[in-house]
């Protein structure tokens, strides 16, 4: 059950970047277009958040690492996303005015929007590694399984929200669905009783 947590974790996260980076680019259009640049801005913005995630993740892993806290990674993640649906309109309407270049303009409101909460998310891959990981001799293995399962969840996010969620939903419901997902998983995995992996 504890080692099924934190793949579940990892899917997620997986699932919810990649949701959130597809509707990055519906959130953009109307301002700023769905050219090369746009897509070549926000893709730049979330690889750089990512990488700077795992780097923190990893480093935050060394230090007393606990359930509790990779559910404070999750739940961060998804409150740091509230921006965008709070203040996204307004903000995209005074980006486009200010920066009509739309290679400047998107690249800016991908990482006002979306960088911060897409770093957090990073973070959860290094820092379940740490708890799933009980000894050196299955560190790669383990790793391996959790890497895979969190890309998985990428593909999953990709095209669901790519085939079927937009089909059905606006924008702002999805992204209300992403942000009620991650926080049940996020308090589950907090009322979770600590336990020892393995």
């Amino acid at each position: 059950m504890y080692r099924g947590l934190l793949y579940l974790i990892a899917g997620w996260s997986g699932f919810f970047v990649m949701a959130i980076e597809l509707l990055s680019g519906r959130l953009l259009a109307p301002y700023f277009g769905s050219s090369i640049y746009v897509w070549g801005a926000i893709i730049t913005v979330f690889m750089l958040a990512l990488s700077l995630g795992y780097l923190w993740g990893g480093r935050a892993s060394l230090h007393a690492p606990s359930l509790k806290r990779l559910a404070l990674i999750l739940l961060a993640a998804a409150v740091t996303t509230l921006p965008v649906l709070l203040l996204g309109d307004p903000l995209l309407e005074r980006l486009s005015a200010v920066l009509a270049d739309p290679r400047f303009g998107s690249l800016a409101a991908a990482g006002l929007l979306f960088f911060l909460p897409t770093c957090i998310s990073g973070m959860v891959s290094p820092y379940a590694v740490r708890l799933l990981v009980a000894d050196r001799a299955s560190a790669g293995h383990l790793a391996g399984k959790l890497y895979f399962v969190s890309t998985f969840g990428s593909a999953a996010g990709t095209i669901l929200t790519s085939f079927y969620l937009v089909l059905y939903l606006e924008v702002n419901q999805i992204l209300m669905l992403m942000l009620t997902v991650s926080a049940v998983v996020g308090v589950i995995t907090w009322l979770r009783p600590p336990a020892a992996p393995g």
